[in-house]
């Protein structure tokens, strides 16, 4: 059986199967096509990290994908919410199969349990994020910041500390401090889609900021600008920018030849924040997006850094 993805087929070896190289290629190419500022930095690892980022990537993926496409068919009636379960019992247990060295064939699994010999990452972790995307099925409004948090750690900042046992580090505060990159990129996601979650009949900004500046969810939903709504953007973003702030102690933590590529995400990311202002906080009509022009520019500041200040 041949594998494709993004219109490119991944071959079997002649009389072996899948090969570990061509698994890799495969989340390779996931990486490529879905994550344009995640695949700049990974190009920055050296080559005995990225074919275990591209893996983790495309584990990732895999799980979101699936949410998203049980959460279209929920919509639409085509999946109850009992085959839903099903679904994600299975990659569960795709999971644990692979925590027990059995991939089935398939070349994410096979590439992520290639991981495991050289990474220590719990299954907790990767149980966690899938745990996070699955309250998108059944999405309730956050009400205080407390509860987006617990959504954000499962979404994103499990994804900072599998990548930190990737990476290696001298000291566990590092993990701390991943978790906080996490928040803050997930808080940058959020805020850049405002506009397309509000298409959706979503809010993911908690309900007590609304009421804190006087903006009601009415007015949310019909994109309505005011001055209310830019302070409201306001706290937000310097929500987000406290944590990439606290986050940058991690860096020096890290290998030494991973920091460049954390930061070349990190920044990378922040910068979102700076384009929304830009755009005058408009995220309903605006969608905030860093061009790879903008990107690379970041490059040789982001190198200066690394060399003077790890």
């Amino acid at each position: 059986m041949n594998y494709r993805y993004n219109g490119q087929t991944i071959v079997h070896g002649p009389d072996t199967g899948l090969t570990l190289e061509n698994a890799y290629r495969y989340c390779r190419q996931i990486a490529k096509h879905h994550a344009k500022t995640f695949y700049l930095a990974a190009n920055f690892l050296p080559k005995p990290q990225r074919n275990p980022i591209y893996a983790m990537y495309a584990l990732l993926r895999t799980v979101d994908d699936l949410v998203d496409h049980a959460e279209d068919k929920l919509t639409n009636g085509t999946l109850t919410r009992a085959e839903i379960s099903s679904m994600m019992d299975q990659w569960k247990n795709r999971l644990h199969d692979c925590y027990a060295g059995n991939h089935n064939g398939d070349p994410i699994m096979m590439a992520w349990q290639d991981t495991l010999k050289t990474c220590d990452i719990p299954i907790e972790l990767p149980l966690d994020l899938m745990d996070g995307v699955a309250m998108d099925i059944t999405f309730e409004p956050f009400r205080t910041f407390d509860e987006l948090y617990v959504y954000c750690y499962k979404v994103a900042s499990v994804v900072g500390l599998m990548c930190s046992e990737i990476f290696g580090y001298s000291d566990r505060k590092a993990l701390d401090h991943a978790i906080e990159l996490g928040i803050a990129m997930q808080l940058t996601n959020i805020l850049r889609d405002v506009g397309e979650d509000v298409d959706r009949g979503r809010i993911y900004i908690p309900l007590e900021d609304l009421d804190r500046f006087g903006y009601s969810q009415e007015a949310f939903m019909r994109k309505e600008m005011n001055e209310n709504f830019v302070k409201l953007i306001r706290f937000q973003i310097e929500r987000a920018r406290r944590y990439y702030e606290s986050s940058e102690k991690g860096i020096p933590m890290l290998a030494k030849e991973s920091r460049f590529a954390v930061r070349v995400s990190s920044l990378n990311y922040c910068n979102i924040l700076k384009t929304i202002e830009n755009n005058g906080y408009d995220v309903f009509s605006m969608r905030a997006y860093r061009s790879f022009y903008q990107k690379i520019r970041t490059i040789p500041y982001i190198w200066y850094r690394t060399q003077f200040a790890s």
